[in-house]
């Protein structure tokens, strides 16, 4: 019997004194790549930072087994000091590790992490450049780079392919792939589940409440998607698994 690494019961969650998360259940086993999906305002990040601990429950529980690290979106992460990739990446060994000194006191284990961190997401070279000099898509690879730095059991991640091109999008779901290979727990919000339709376990179906959770030809199905984008969305199935050509469109 798998292993179960995430419980969520009767979950209920606000943002801004609104319901965002309404009566949740949900469990996640070790190693599952599960997609989450829903229309914007549907609950979805909240869902994240609630596993990661990072909101406290208006009601019910999140009972999580292991470490997580969390990638948050892009456009919600403030970096207006100048700072270096391989400090950005830094920042995550030392927030789990508790340690808020100068990097230098950091160990040579911990910055050995770092470097490899960088090396999996092909971003070693650009370590000493600035950040904000880096593209979109190369400033997603380091924040990938960051949160795994830590070598996570669980791997939380928000619209991980937002603003990059194809190549970087490409890169990035290798890196996924390689690591739910490896035993990682991965749960990633998307919005177009296409290109990671041959790996995932499951979908979770979201908006507010969870509207169906199993795998893509169980969960993708006119009805459900209705009742949360509002029109039925179209699926063609191949041998090689489902296709779904308008959800890179489709935002609620």
């Amino acid at each position: 019997m798998e292993e179960e690494v995430i419980k969520i019961r009767e979950l209920c969650c606000t943002y801004n004194t609104h319901i965002a998360l309404e009566k949740v259940n949900l469990d996640v086993k070790k190693g599952e790549f599960i997609a989450v999906m829903g229309p914007n305002g549907g609950g979805k990040t909240t869902l994240l930072r609630a596993i990661a601990g990072m909101i406290k429950p208006l009601k019910g529980y999140v009972k999580v087994k292991g470490n997580i690290s969390y990638m948050p979106q892009r456009e919600n992460i403030n970096f207006r000091i100048p700072v270096k990739v391989k400090d950005v990446v830094m920042m995550s060994i030392i927030s789990k590790t508790k340690k808020f000194s100068i990097v230098s006191k950091i160990k040579n284990e911990e910055i050995n992490s770092v470097y490899w961190a960088l090396k999996v997401v092909d971003m070693d070279d650009y370590m000493n450049k600035p950040f904000t000099e880096l593209s979109g898509g190369q400033q997603q690879r380091v924040l990938l780079a960051r949160a795994i730095a830590t070598n996570p059991d669980i791997l939380l991640l928000d619209e991980p392919f937002n603003g990059v091109d194809l190549p970087t999008q490409e890169k990035i779901i290798k890196i996924l792939k390689d690591l739910s290979k490896k035993g990682t727990t991965i749960i990633t919000v998307v919005h177009n589940v296409s290109p990671l339709i041959h790996y995932i376990s499951r979908i979770a179906l979201l908006n507010k409440k969870l509207v169906a959770y199993g795998k893509p030809e169980e969960v993708l199905t006119p009805e459900n998607t209705t009742k949360v984008y509002g029109i039925p969305i179209p699926t063609s199935v191949c041998e090689e698994g489902y296709i779904h050509p308008l959800f890179g469109d489709i935002h609620g």
